[in-house]
This record gives structure tokens, sequence and C-alpha cells, in this order.
């Protein structure tokens, strides 16, 4: 199926669902894959609606790593795994990552956890594993090439550690999936013999590792539904191939196609502006989206001299808004390309008290005391689990300082063993001659997590939890100190064992126990849509674009739309392939709007410190003129600040820039005679003069290079600190130290 955006696809995969069950297809034999939980919960209450709770509990039906994950757990024999293996978030795979580097002695600038994990998740996403990436020649050279040529030795250090902690990070869920069928035929055959239907959302996100499971289960009955979209394809950077949805045809021959190309979100000037971008694709599957929705407001450009003005421009058009029609801040999303762009925006935002919230930020979970609290659940779990010994050894505090973890940590490389074992075996006959006081503290320690394991088996998780949270002493440390982070931190544990007794409750409902480790992989699993919080509710959300994927708003600005930004390219150069996604990915920013959309350019922006001149993205130019409302000419009492005329500069015809050989292609050589003649009309950022301070006074016009064109208001002080106020047009009022400001007198 074939859905554009908007199209409603949730409730055509919902009701295919309810109508196999109501056709009595047993619902155990159903298995429906997902991204969100959220989209699993939101389908699985819909269908019990029309089908009943009680029979729409027994459907397979979650993500990819929540559904493999059980078939992990149960499989974990297989694999010489214990069935209750952690989860490893990036958080505690940077974590390992980085004491990995410094084990190897290697230069932690160079060998930067962030950036070995990506290259590691990219392996394992095209299923390779450690041992297959040492030994495969044209990796160890890009590593060489990339001057991290132990990145291969890093990475089975990391499996290796991972198996002993018995751990698995997000990647490998998938990775042991397609090992377990590979190398247990009759464990793959179980499994194709269970799931007689296979639902997939958003196939085109799917990469080679997900695709490979769904192949090998759909082999047995060849009855699979993918839903999905090409033209919203944008996370190869995270492994998807857009191939999977292209080649379905080609992977089952007896195929059928079927086409949702309405769109009920949209408007139709949205929606047709949508269409005139991605028509410049090529790869994709020919469909023709509409909406039946009235016209609807034109799509606004906003043009800005600076990327502080963007800023103020934004807000303005937000409160301009919400006076003439009402709409709650929560009706309005802000969406850009880098998360880096999020900073000017939360200063106009601020300025101005508007609330909002950046999605995507630190999650509830990934908060300290949350962190604390779940490593302690993780140890009573599996005491093997490292990351979460090195987090709770010593919290709270209990006299077991750096030196004894440093040894403990020692002995475990040493033997092959966890920092648990090791912890286990000092409690009975010292060997790492440790002092009496120490020994006696990590006795305590042993005891006090053997007790909570003995009483996880019978006990259902809040009674637990609650037992941790007031016998390791966490709760009486952060009520003792009263400051009002303490109190922030108490309260969010308070947050916390709320959210587990409403987890034991809704277990209890549903008839199963409830029980720690289901709460554990519950979390571990968790996304941004699924960590929101009521209090977020009303305020202006800002976000990547690719955040934004499957949400909707009222109203949405797309901002920073300049060359080398979005389209984003870091050297100047894009392939064909490159630029499609980028084009399909403003295809979405566009889509997620029901009834307006503002489009934001500057035309100088500071980057690393240095103003750029930028040039309109190209993506401007795509969109048929006729939905569109181009900025205005004059800026006003400032006068032009427009220079040539908007419509002009953006829909200039472009030279060609693509080429069908897949080669490199250069930014268009336009722009580069538009960066000069902006850099001859106002000077770069070296030589940008300013008029000396004498020749300054009250009532001058004046230009700034990063605030724009203002209005001299006072001058005050002696030189050399002689200070001038100055109302900007679009950055408000400033102060100036006039011997740094270098203002340009206007007239």
């Amino acid at each position: 199926m074939i859905a554009g955006a908007g199209s409603g696809k949730t409730r055509v995969l919902t009701l295919r669902i309810a109508n196999l069950l109501t056709k009595g297809i047993n619902p155990s034999k159903i298995l429906a894959l997902t991204f969100t939980n959220k989209a699993a919960r939101e389908m699985k209450d819909r269908i019990a609606c029309i089908v009943g709770q009680q029979i729409a509990r027994y459907l397979w039906m979650g993500t990819f790593h929540s559904i493999f994950a059980k078939i992990l757990r149960m499989e974990a024999n297989y694999l010489s795994f214990p069935s209750n293996f952690t989860i490893y978030d990036t958080a505690d795979s940077k974590s390992l990552l980085k004491t990995i580097i410094k084990n190897m002695q290697l230069d932690d600038k160079t060998y930067k956890p962030s950036g070995v994990l990506a290259r590691i998740s990219k392996a394992k996403n095209n299923l390779i594993t450690s041992n297959a990436y040492l030994n495969s020649p044209q990796l160890m050279e890009n590593d060489r090439a990339s001057r991290m040529p132990k990145t291969g030795a890093i990475y089975a250090e990391y499996a290796k550690r991972c198996r002993q902690a018995g751990a698995m990070d997000f990647d490998d869920l998938l990775l042991y999936t397609n090992i377990l069928f590979r190398d247990h035929p009759d464990i793959l055959a179980k499994y194709q013999n269970k799931f007689d239907y296979i639902l997939v959302d958003e196939y085109q996100d799917t990469n080679s590792s997900q695709y490979h499971i769904v192949n090998k289960l759909a082999r047995q009955h060849k009855n699979i539904c993918v839903v999905g979209d090409d033209a919203q394809s944008i996370y190869s950077f995270r492994g998807a191939k857009i191939e999977n949805i292209l080649n379905f045809r080609n992977d089952y021959p007896d195929y059928k196609t079927f086409k949702l190309e309405q769109n009920y979100r949209s408007t139709q000037n949205i929606v047709n502006a949508a269409n005139s971008v991605i028509a410049k694709n090529e790869k994709q599957i020919p469909k023709i989206v509409f909406s039946n929705k009235e016209d609807g407001s034109k799509i606004k450009i906003l043009s800005a001299l600076t990327d502080n003005e963007e800023g103020y421009l934004v807000v303005n058009e937000i409160l301009d808004l919400r006076l003439r029609e009402q709409f709650a801040y929560k009706d309005y999303a802000i969406l850009y390309r880098t998360n880096m762009q999020s900073r000017i925006l939360e200063e106009a935002l601020r300025k101005r008290n508007i609330p909002y919230k950046i999605y995507g930020g630190l999650s509830f979970y990934q908060r300290k005391e949350i962190k604390d609290l779940l490593s302690y659940f993780r140890m009573v779990i599996n005491p093997l689990d490292n990351e979460a010994f090195k987090r709770i050894i010593n919290y709270p505090a209990r006299g077991i300082g750096a030196t004894t973890v440093g040894k403990i940590e020692a002995a475990a490389i040493a033997n092959n063993l966890s920092y648990w074992e090791v912890c286990q075996r000092t409690a009975i006959n010292n060997p790492l001659k440790l002092n009496k006081g120490t020994l006696n503290k990590i006795i305590g320690f042993v005891n006090l997590i053997a007790d909570f394991q003995k009483r996880a088996e019978e006990a259902e998780a809040f009674e637990i939890a609650v037992a941790v949270t007031k016998e390791t002493g966490m709760m009486q440390e952060l009520y003792r100190d009263k400051t009002p982070e303490n109190l922030s931190r108490f309260e969010n544990i308070q947050e916390l064992l709320n959210g587990i007794k409403e987890f034991s409750l809704t277990a209890q409902e549903e008839g199963h126990p409830g029980k720690l480790p289901d709460f554990l992989e519950d979390v571990a699993l968790l996304t941004d849509q699924d960590t929101e919080k009521e209090e977020d509710k009303n305020k202006i959300t800002l976000m990547t674009i690719h955040s934004s994927k499957g949400l909707e708003f009222k109203n949405v600005f797309i901002v920073g739309l300049e060359e080398n930004l979005f389209p984003s390219s870091h050297n100047g150069y894009l392939t064909p392939k490159e630029l499609e996604e980028e084009r399909r990915l403003f295809y979405v920013a566009l889509t997620r709007a029901e009834q307006n959309v503002w489009l934001s350019f500057a035309r100088q922006r500071y980057k690393y410190g240095k103003l750029d001149f930028a040039e309109p993205s190209r993506f401007l130019s795509e969109i048929d003129p006729k939905f569109l409302i181009m900025p205005p000419q004059s800026s006003g009492f400032f006068g032009d600040l427009s220079g040539p005329s908007d419509s002009d500069y953006v829909f200039k015809k472009r030279e060609p820039t693509e080429t069908s050989s897949g080669k490199p292609l250069s930014i268009p050589p336009r722009m580069g005679n538009r960066m000069r003649n902006l850099k001859n009309a106002s000077g770069s950022q070296e030589d940008f003069k300013g008029a000396p301070p004498s020749k300054l006074k009250a009532g001058l016009i004046v230009d700034h290079q990063r605030f724009g064109r203002g209005k001299i208001l006072s001058i005050e002080g002696e030189f050399p600190n002689q200070k001038a106020t100055v109302q900007f047009e679009n950055a408000g009022t400033r102060q100036l130290l006039l011997k740094f400001a270098r203002l340009k007198i206007v007239n």
C-alpha cells in the first residue's frame, strides 16, 4: 500500500487487521511491525474497540525492536545469552566504548565514542559482525583512510564486553535475530509457521537487517502487507534503504499495489506545493496526492538579512497569527535541518516569553537520577551488567572509591569476568586484598543486590521499585538536600514510581504479573514520542525535520532554507541520490502542516564563528510560484533592504546541477556569483568598515554587520568607553560599545 502523506495509513492498517480478526483468524497468527510504541498502541487500541480487548491482546504487535527482543529472550539459549539480557541505550554504549578506548590507550579525540558507535551501528545494520568486520579488507582500508585503523579491534572488544555483561544494544536486537534465523533453521521454521499474516508499517524506513528478517519470515506463507511512502524515505543515515519499497514487486512477483492518494491533513495549496517539489525526483513510485479540503492560505516566504533576524521574523509571525486567529501554542511547530539552528530560535522565543519545548532533547529517562535508579533495577535483573554496576557501586556514596573500582575492573578484564562476579569472589575470599573497611562495604553491596534479586522473583514491579529507592538511600539523600535542583530530582524519582505503579496496574488489568523485567524492557524501547509529558502539551514545538516525521501541526515554519544548509552539504557537493533524499525531507516538512506554512531563509548566517553569505535553497524555486506569497521588497521605515527583487532572487533559473552518471554535483555556479555580489555590496566580516565613533550621533540610520539596519537613539560616556543605544529593525534595542561595534552610516 503506497500511502501518501496524511492519507490515513494507520486507519487502513488497523482495519485490515480488524477484518482478519472478524473473519476468525487467530490473533496470535498475526505479526504487525511498527517503528514506534506509540503507533503500535494506537493501532492496538483501535482494533480493541472493533473486536474487543480479549482478542486484540493476543496480537503480536509492536516495534521491530520490541517484537524481536521478545523472540530473542525466548530463544536466548541458542545464542548463549541469558534470557534476562540488558538492552543498552546509546548512553550505555558510548560509556562502554569510552572505557574500551581508554583501556586500549587510543586518542579519544580521534576515536570519539559517538563516531565509533556510528561505524559499529552501520556495520550491524548491514549484518556485519565484528569477526566479519576484521576480515574485510575494504572496511579495514576505509578505517585506515579515516585514520581510525583500530575501529575493528574496538568493535570486537565491544561485542565481547557486551556478551560478558549479558547485554545487547538496539542494533544487536536485529543482528542477533538474523543470526538466530540463519544458524537455526528449525527456529526460523517455527516462526515462519507461527505467523500466517505479516504487516509492516513505514516499510520505506526499513534497513537491511529488518528487510532480511521480514523476508525470511514471509517466505513460508507469502502473505505480507507493507505500507509506506517512498516520497518520505529520509533515514538513509540510519541505514534505511528506499530500495526495499521500490523493489517490493521484485521480491514478491504476485504483489498487488493499492494507492492511498487522498491527503486528509493538509489544505490544497500545501498538498499541491509539496507535489510540485517531489515531482522533481526521478526514483519514485508514481502517485497523485490530492486534497479535498479548502484551498487554504498560500505558503509565505520570509526573507531575512541575518539568522538573528530570521528568528525575530518567525516569532512575529507566530504572535500575529495568534492575535488574529487564536491558535494555541501547541498548534505551531518550527522545523529545522540541523539541531544547531535551535539556539537563535530559542532566544527569540524566550525574549517574548513564549513557551516552547525542544523535541528530541534530554529524555526523562536520560536524567541522571532516573538513570541511577534504573541502573539499580538493571543490576537486580541482570547483575552481569557492567555499565549499571559502574553507576551505582558508589551511589549513594558508600565509601567504595575510584581506586577500588579500578582494581575490580582490572580483575574483571584479566579473568574474563563481570564486575559483579569479581565482587562476589571478593566477598568470599578477598582476592583483591582490600582492607577490612572496604571489604565490608563490598560485602554490604553484594548482599544488598542479592536481597533485591531474591525479592524481585515474587514481587511485582512497583513493590520492588519502592524497596530499592528507600533501602539504597537514594530518596533520603535527595530529600536531605533541599536545593531546588535536588527537589526537582526527588520529584522526578516520584514521577518514575508513579509510572511504575501505572505499569503494574495496567499489567494486572491485562492479566499478567507486571514484573520488573517487563517494565525495564518497556523503558529500554521507548522513543521520544512515547515520553512526552502532559505539561509539555501547550508549547511551541522545535524539532529537526527528521524528528517531525509522523507528526502534524496546524502551523509549520520551515527555517534555514539556504544552499548548503537545506539541502545539506558539508563540502559543497551532492550526488543525485543525496539530493533526492534532501528533497524528500523537504516534502516531509511541508506535509506536516494542516493549515499554514512559512518558509524562511537568511542572507547571512554565522557558522563556526564566521559570517557566511547564503543563497536561498533551490527547493524554494522548485515550488510552483502560484502557491506562494513572496516577501515584500521594502522593510519598513528603514527603507529597502531587499536589493534585487526577491522573486528574482529566489526564482532565477538555475544552471543544471544534476548528471545521470551519478558523479558528485557541485553547488550551482550562480551561487558563487551571488556570494561575490553580496560581498561587494556589504563587505565581508573582515572588510565591513564602520564609521569612526566621532562621526556617530543620535538620529543617524546605521548598518551593523550582524543586526542589520537600525537607528541610533542615544550615545553616552567618554571614549574609549562610549556606548550607543541602537534600535534595530528586527533585532530590537541593543547597547553597543562603539570602539567594537563597527556601525556604518546610511544617512
